[in-house]
C-alpha cells in the first residue's frame, strides 16, 4: 500500500511538474503570442498610417491631376478653337475667292449677252431710250414727290416741337421767378424770426437773470432766518435748560426744607440763605408756572424746528429750480452767443467793405482832383505836396504813439491784475479768515449770523492783512508802486510833449477850425471821459470789496485816466490835421 501511495504521490507530483512545465510553456507561448499580436498591431498601425499616407498622396496626386487635366481641357478647348477659327477663316476666304470668280464669270456672260443684244435690236435703241428715260423721270418724280412729304412732315413736327419746347422753358422760366420770390420771402421771413428769435433770447435771458438774482436774494435772506432761528433755538435752549436747573434747585431745597434732619447740599445752601426764612420758599404755584413756561418753550422750540424744516426744503426748492433754470439758460447762451459771433461776422463784413467804399471813394476824389488842377499851379502843388506828406507822417506818428499807449494801458492792466492774485494768494495763505460757528438745523456751520457782521469781520480781516507786520509784503508792495510812479512820470512827459506838438501845429496852420467838428470832437472827448471815469470807479468798487490797497489803485486809476486822456488829446489831434489836410 505504500508503494502504491508512493507510487501515486509521485505520479501526482511528476503530473503537477509536467502540469507547472505546461503551464509555464503556455504561459511564455501566450506572452510570445502577445507580444507578436502586440507588434502585429503596431504593424498594423504603422500599415495603416501608410495606407493613410498613400490615400492622401493618391488624393493630392488626383488633385493634381484633375487640375492638369482641366488646364490640358482648357488648352485643347482654346487649340481647338483657334483652330476653327483658323478654318472658319480660310473657308471664308475660299467662299469669297470662288464668289467674286463666279461674279466675274456672270459679269463676262452678261456682258457678252448685252452686247448680242444691242446687236440685234439696233434699229429699235431710239425708241427703247425714249421709253425707259420717261420712266425714269416718271419714277424720279414719283421718289422726290415721296421725299418733299417727308420733309415738309418732318418740318411740321420740328415746328410743334419747338413750339412745345419754348412755351416749356417760358414755363419754367416762369416758375423760376416764382421760386425766386418765395426764396427771397423765405429768407426775409427767416431773418426776421432770427431777429425776433434774437429778442426774445435776449428778453429771457434777461427775465431769467433778474429771476436768477431775486432767487439769490431770497436763498441769502433765508440763510440768515435759519442762522437766526438757530441762535434764537440756541438761546431758548441755553433758557431752558437754566430754568430746569432752577427746578432741580427748587425741588431738593424743598425736599432738604421739609426733613430738616437732613443736611444740606452746597448749591442749596446758598438759596436757602438767599431765601432766609421757610415762609419765603417757593410754592407748588411757582413750580407748575416753571413747567408751563418749560411747556411753552418746548412748543416754541418745536414749532421753530418745523419752521427750519419747512425753510431748508423750500431752500432746496429754490436750488433746484435755480439749477433748472441755469440748465435751460444754458442752450441760450450757447445760441445766444452764436448769434453774436455771427453779428461780430457781420459787423466786421459791414466795415470792410465800408472801408472799402471810403478807399475808392478818396481815390476817386484824388483822381477827380488831379484832373480839374491847372498845370500853371504845378509849382505850388509841390510845396503843397511837401506840407501834405509832412502832415501825413506826424498824424501817422501821433496814431503810432496811441497804439503804443494803448498797449502800456493793456501792459498797466495785466500787471494789476497779477499784483491783486498775488495779493489774494498770500493773504490766503499767510492768514485765513476767521468765520463764526453757528449751529443751525442741519449741524454746526462755519458762516456768519448776518451779511453785515460777515463784511464787518471781512473788513477787518482785510485790514489785518494791511498791517505792517509782515515786511515782505511791504517790499511786494513798494516795488510795483515805483514802478507805476515812473510810468507816471513818462506818460506826463509823453503828454507834455503832445500838447507842445499840438501847439506848434497849431501855429503852422493858424488856428483855424470848423466849428461844428470842434463841438463834435469835444463831445466825443467827454463822452470818451465819462466812460473812463464809470470805468474807474466801477473798478474802485469793485477793489473796494475785495479789500484791496487804495493807494496802488488811486496811483493805478491815475495813470489810466491820464493814458485815455493822453490818447483822446492825440485822437483828438490826428482828427484835426485830418481836417486840415481836406480843407487845405
Amino acid at each position: 500500500m505504500s508503494k502504491k501511495s508512493r507510487s501515486k504521490g509521485e505520479k501526482s507530483d511528476m503530473d503537477t511538474e509536467t502540469l507547472q512545465a505546461a503551464n509555464e510553456e503556455l504561459r511564455t507561448k501566450l506572452t510570445n503570442i502577445q507580444i507578436e499580436f502586440q507588434q502585429e498591431k503596431s504593424k498594423v498601425g504603422k500599415l495603416r498610417e501608410k495606407i493613410q499616407e498613400v490615400k492622401q498622396e493618391r488624393e493630392q496626386e488626383q488633385h493634381k491631376h484633375t487640375a492638369y487635366v482641366s488646364e490640358l481641357k482648357a488648352k485643347l478647348h482654346e487649340e481647338k478653337m483657334k483652330e476653327l477659327q483658323s478654318v472658319r477663316e480660310l473657308l471664308i476666304r475660299q467662299h469669297e475667292q470662288e464668289v467674286a470668280r463666279m461674279v466675274k464669270i456672270k459679269d463676262g456672260e452678261i456682258q457678252r449677252l448685252q452686247s448680242t443684244v444691242n446687236v440685234l435690236r439696233d434699229g429699235a435703241a431710239d425708241k427703247v431710250k425714249t421709253a425707259l428715260l420717261s420712266e425714269a423721270k416718271e419714277e424720279a418724280r414719283k421718289a422726290f414727290d415721296s421725299e418733299r412729304m417727308k420733309l415738309q412732315q418732318e418740318i411740321l413736327e420740328l415746328k410743334s416741337g419747338k413750339k412745345q419746347l419754348e412755351e416749356a422753358l417760358n414755363n419754367i422760366m416762369q416758375a423760376d421767378k416764382m421760386k425766386a420770390a418765395d426764396l427771397r420771402m423765405a429768407y426775409q421771413s427767416h431773418q426776421d424770426e432770427i431777429n425776433r428769435i434774437k429778442r426774445e433770447c435776449e428778453r429771457d435771458i434777461r427775465r431769467l437773470m433778474d429771476e436768477i438774482k431775486g432767487k439769490d436774494r431770497v436763498i441769502l435772506a433765508l440763510e440768515k432766518d435759519l442762522g437766526i432761528q438757530a441762535g434764537h433755538t440756541q438761546k431758548l435752549l441755553l433758557q431752558k435748560e437754566a430754568l430746569d436747573e432752577q427746578l432741580v434747585q427748587v425741588k431738593e431745597a424743598e425736599r432738604y426744607h421739609s426733613s430738616p434732619k437732613r443736611e444740606l447740599p452746597a448749591g442749596v445752601g446758598d438759596i436757602t440763605e438767599l431765601m432766609g426764612s421757610p415762609e419765603q420758599h417757593l410754592d407748588e404755584r411757582d413750580v407748575r408756572r416753571f413747567q408751563l413756561k418749560i411747556a411753552e418753550l418746548n412748543a416754541v422750540i418745536r414749532k421753530l424746528e418745523d419752521r427750519n424744516t419747512l425753510l431748508a426744503d423750500e431752500r432746496n426748492e429754490l436750488l433746484k429750480r435755480s439749477r433748472e433754470t441755469e440748465s435751460q439758460l444754458k442752450p441760450l447762451v450757447e445760441k445766444n452767443k452764436r448769434m453774436s459771433k455771427k453779428n461780430d461776422d457781420m459787423m466786421q463784413c459791414i466795415q470792410r467793405m465800408e472801408e472799402k467804399i471810403k478807399n475808392l471813394s478818396r481815390e476817386n476824389i484824388e483822381l477827380k482832383e488831379k484832373l480839374s488842377a491847372q498845370p500853371a499851379l504845378k509849382r505850388h502843388t509841390s510845396l503843397n505836396d511837401l506840407s501834405s506828406t509832412r502832415e501825413e507822417q506826424e498824424i501817422e506818428f501821433l496814431r503810432l504813439q496811441v497804439k503804443e499807449k494803448q498797449h502800456v494801458i493793456d501792459d498797466l492792466t495785466v500787471e494789476r491784475e497779477r499784483l491783486l492774485r498775488s495779493k489774494k494768494q498770500r493773504r490766503k495763505s499767510l492768514k485765513p479768515p476767521k468765520r463764526h460757528v453757528v449751529e443751525t438745523f442741519f449741524g454746526f456751520d462755519e458762516e456768519s449770523i448776518d451779511s453785515e457782521t460777515s463784511s464787518v469781520t471781512s473788513y477787518n480781516t482785510d485790514k489785518t492783512d494791511r498791517t505792517p507786520a509782515t515786511p515782505e509784503e511791504d517790499l511786494d508792495d513798494s516795488t510795483p508802486k515805483e514802478e507805476a510812479e515812473l510810468r507816471f512820470c513818462q506818460l506826463t512827459r509823453e503828454y507834455q510833449a503832445l500838447q507842445r506838438a499840438y501847439a506848434l501845429l497849431q501855429e503852422q496852420v493858424g488856428g483855424t477850425l470848423d466849428a461844428e467838428r470842434e463841438a463834435r470832437t469835444r463831445e466825443q472827448l467827454q463822452a470818451d471821459l465819462l466812460r473812463c471815469q464809470a470805468k474807474i470807479e466801477d473798478l474802485e468798487k469793485a477793489l473796494i470789496e475785495k479789500g484791496q490797497v487804495k493807494g496802488s489803485l488811486n496811483v493805478l486809476c491815475h495813470i489810466i485816466f491820464s493814458l485815455a486822456c493822453s490818447g483822446a488829446l492825440a485822437i483828438f489831434i490826428a482828427c484835426w490835421c485830418v481836417s486840415v489836410t481836406d480843407a487845405a
